[in-house]
Order: C-alpha cells, then sequence, then structure tokens
C-alpha cells in the first residue's frame, strides 16, 4: 500500500490482485453509507462493474450505476450532465460515495462531478487502464476537456482511495497498455534513474499484463506520484514536473481532435519533443535525450506526429495551464532523472517543432 500524505485529505493507494473487491469494506470503514454510484463505461461496467456492486452490497450500501460513452472525446460537460442527472435521480447525499471504474477519462469525470455536485461528495478511484493506475487516479486532479483545450474546466477534489487491481490489465487492449508505459516512462525521466533504466532493461516484460516487472513499475509510479502530491497538492511548484511532456502532449491531442492519439500516445510524442527541444537548448545531454526517445520506441510508442501544423500546435499550446503573463512554461529535461521548469520563445518553439517533425523514423 502507498500513502498520499495530505493531512485530514490523506488516502491510501491500496495495489493488489482482486482489490475491486474489497472496496465496500473499506467505505465501510470510513462511515459511508447509503446510495453509491458507480460511474463506469459499457466495456469496463461489462467486465467489472458486478464485482463492485457485490462489494457495495455486501457493505450494507445501496448501489446503482452511471454508464457513459467510452473515449477522449466524451470527456464533455454535457456528457458530464449525465452524471449530475444520475446522481438527483438516485438522491444522492453528501455522505453517498462515488466510485470511478474506468480509466482516465471516467475517473476524471467522475471526480470532477464528486467535486461539484452538492459542492463536493466522497469519491473512490477504481482505475482499470495502466495509465490511470499509475497517473490519473492519484492527485485529485479532475476536468473536463473544451474543444480549445485539454482539462481547462476542472477541480482538486482528491478522492477518499485508490484501489489497484493488477489483474485487470489483462483485459486491456494492447494499444492501452503501451500508452499507459509513457507515463511509467515519465516517472523514471523526471526523478529516478535507476527506474528508468530498469525500464530500459525490461521492456518486453512491461508490456505482459501480470509480469513482475509490471507489477514494480505499477508501484513504483504511484509511490513517485504520491510523493510529489504529497509535497505539493496543488501545483504550487513541485508538481508542475509531473506535466513534463504534457505541455506538447495536449496540444497534440487538442490539434489532432480528442480520441485520434491516446493520451499516452499524445504524452509519448510530448516527451520525445521536448527531450529533444532540451537537448537543442543545451539543457539536456544528447545522450540522454536520445535514450529517452529510444524507450519510448521500444514501447511501442510513436515518436512524432507529423500530420498536425504547427499552427494549430501554436494555438494549443497559448492556452496550456502553465502559460503565466503571456509565456509559455515547460518542464525541460536537464538529463535523465532531473527537470526544470523554463519560459520558452514561441518563436523557438516553432522553428523546433518543424524541425523535429520532419526528423527520425517515426
Amino acid at each position: 500500500m502507498v500513502n498520499v500524505d495530505l493531512g485530514d485529505r490523506s488516502y491510501p493507494i491500496i495495489i493488489k490482485d482482486g482489490a475491486l473487491g474489497t472496496i465496500g469494506a473499506h467505505l465501510k470503514k470510513l462511515g459511508l453509507k447509503g446510495r453509491a454510484a458507480l460511474v463506469t463505461n459499457r466495456r469496463v461496467g461489462a467486465l467489472y462493474a458486478q464485482t463492485v456492486i457485490a462489494s457495495l452490497s455486501e457493505a450494507g450500501l445501496d448501489p446503482f450505476v452511471i454508464t457513459l460513452p467510452d473515449g477522449e472525446g466524451y470527456k464533455t460537460l454535457e456528457c458530464a450532465q449525465r452524471i449530475y442527472d444520475g446522481l438527483i435521480r438516485h438522491r444522492m447525499e453528501r455522505t453517498s460515495p462515488v466510485v470511478a471504474l474506468g480509466g482516465g477519462v471516467i475517473g476524471d469525470m467522475a471526480g470532477f462531478a464528486a467535486a461539484t455536485f452538492l459542492r463536493g461528495v466522497p469519491y473512490i478511484q477504481a482505475p482499470t487502464t495502466l495509465l490511470a493506475q499509475v497517473d490519473s487516479s492519484v492527485g485529485g486532479k479532475t476536468g473536463v476537456n473544451h474543444p480549445r483545450g485539454k482539462n481547462l474546466i476542472g477541480a482538486f477534489h482528491q478522492p477518499k482511495a485508490v484501489f489497484i487491481d493488477p489483474l485487470v490489465l489483462k483485459t486491456l487492449a494492447p494499444r492501452q497498455l503501451r500508452a499507459g508505459l509513457a507515463e511509467v516512462i515519465k516517472y523514471g525521466v523526471i526523478v529516478d534513474e535507476g527506474f528508468f533504466a530498469y525500464l530500459e532493461a525490461n521492456v518486453e516484460r512491461l508490456l505482459t499484463p501480470g509480469s513482475g516487472p509490471l507489477a514494480k513499475a505499477i508501484e513504483r509510479s504511484c509511490r513517485i506520484k504520491a510523493g510529489v502530491v504529497s509535497a505539493d497538492e496543488r501545483e504550487g511548484g513541485l508538481r508542475a514536473i509531473l506535466n513534463f511532456g504534457h505541455t506538447f502532449g495536449h496540444a497534440i491531442e487538442t490539434g489532432a481532435g480528442y480520441g485520434r492519439y491516446l493520451h499516452g500516445e499524445a504524452v509519448a510524442v510530448g516527451m520525445c519533443m521536448v527531450a529533444g527541444f532540451s537537448a537543442e537548448l543545451g539543457l539536456c545531454p544528447e545522450p540522454d535525450a536520445a535514450r529517452i526517445i529510444a524507450l519510448v520506441e521500444a514501447c511501442g510508442l510513436p515518436a512524432r506526429a507529423r500530420d498536425i501544423p504547427v499552427g494549430v500546435v501554436m494555438r494549443s499550446l497559448r492556452l496550456d495551464k502553465k502559460v503565466a503573463s503571456g509565456a509559455i512554461r515547460f518542464i525541460l529535461s536537464t538529463g535523465i532523472g532531473g527537470v526544470v521548469m523554463r519560459k520558452v520563445d514561441e518563436r523557438d518553439i516553432s522553428r523546433f517543432y518543424r524541425r523535429f517533425m520532419r526528423s527520425g523514423r517515426s
């Protein structure tokens, strides 16, 4: 178990096979009772909803299911309205928990609804994709997308607990598993060179659900993120390092139209771009930038997105959450295991983007 230490908002990350079947008992210990909303999508719900429903019912809760469409394109205020409608229809109260069962889209939307319904109700994260397990389920960031930018509408709202069941990854599509590895790689790049080297040495086994190296990667990723979030809950400073690769990545997602690139795929491209950009600025040794790009490609992830015009990307970058006083701020690599935030001139970004997308094999 990993703890996120935030005073009276602290919570555990429970990582174990069969964790989904223990959710109800944990909520009972927390004193939560009455109605419980299980928010999921059709595919995940067909696989795992009954396990969670049975757990909640055995603990004395009264669960009901809210099923949302699947995909980043549905991470909208309009779709969030479906959650609110369900919570109101079933007369949810301030002590009634919301359980998010699914990937990052479900977790973000259910968390956003929980943060804003009745000015805040408790919620639980039960992530079923690798990306959600190692990243989006931890830290309390919730939200929805806007047509002009990713996650522009949201709130901080910490879950009461995160339940990570590694066994669910056996039903995850290979593309989704690879996308999740982008966030795993990120943790090695930003703070832990030894972890990065471990990933390099175990690429093939990382692509195998149920393997020891993948389980270790999940646990280490959660520990790193929990440590960062505990030190800086609302991204006042240190937590910004978790955005490595995301500034370019979000611009690519937005520019391509939500859903064309999976989030992890866009982050993979963003990390490769930032690695190259950091090397060009003299911050990151060239061999380290090459290792980052090589590991991304070894995991079957894209290193480039050649089909998105620079103007489209630049418009999205100007709306990034890290823009301050009109200046675009990037988390840049100083070599594997270290990063720094810097303001970057738009003209330099534009010139580099054109060169980078014309280079390499991807």
